[in-house]
């Protein structure tokens, strides 16, 4: 199985590149983490990486100032070639152009182009898909939108629980897209304050189960 290759995009350490990492590791501010990062918003030990079968997990390791994963912090992540890791002031992406590449041709892109940055001093990629306009180095370095898959291997009991938290979320979307108003003539769909409220609700709800799951410590 291929190692991981971690590139960092931004930071003081922009430029370097770590290819053919070998599961699990670190990363973080102080000596001993597989990668250490010159910077003083990394916590000494931020994350690691590990394998769970053929999948990437990373797990934030109760870092002081969090991680991103394509610009939405998390706890527990599954991570694929061409996502971009923020954590601090430094941008990490994940994977070869090669591994990139392969996930965008897998994806059904045929033609991706993978083009050097030439304002950028160092490597990296930026990633244009079919016609749309390349986005700004690095923020947007590839933006892919996958649905998750369903864990494999689930008990019978945890295949109950993953359809009950399911139908929790189907049947708030249905209440809410059904008191939605549609105004064509503005392009704009409009919502009730206490419809705005339940959707709020029902975000704060999914962060504290997604907490618990990545830390079942995590107190109720």
């Amino acid at each position: 199985m291929s190692g991981v290759t971690l590139k960092i995009l931004h930071g003081a350490d922009r430029g370097k590149v770590y290819d053919d990492l070998q599961p699990p590791l670190t990363v973080g501010r102080e000596e001993g983490n597989d990668i250490q990062l010159n910077d003083e918003r990394v916590s000494r030990c931020h994350f690691k990486v590990q394998r769970d079968n053929d999948r990437l997990v990373l797990t934030d390791l109760d870092s002081t100032n969090g991680t991103k994963v394509n610009g939405t912090e998390c706890q527990l992540k599954i991570l694929r070639h061409g996502d971009l890791i923020a954590v601090g002031r430094s941008l990490i992406l994940v994977g070869s152009e090669e591994q990139i590449a392969a996930r965008l041709a897998a994806m059904g892109n045929d033609n991706p182009t993978l083009s050097r940055e030439t304002s950028s001093s160092d490597s990296s990629i930026a990633v244009e898909l079919n016609q749309e306009p390349k986005s700004p180095y690095p923020a947007d370095v590839i933006q892919i939108m996958e649905v998750p898959s369903i864990p494999d291997d689930l008990s019978p009991g945890q295949k109950a629980q993953l359809c009950e938290i399911l139908d929790y979320l189907q049947s708030r979307l249905h209440k809410l897209i059904e008191g939605a108003k549609t105004d064509e003539g503005a392009d704009e769909v409009h919502l009730k304050f206490s419809s705005w409220q339940r959707l709020l609700d029902a975000q704060a709800t999914l962060s504290t189960m997604t907490r618990k799951v990545a830390d079942p410590d995590w107190p109720d």
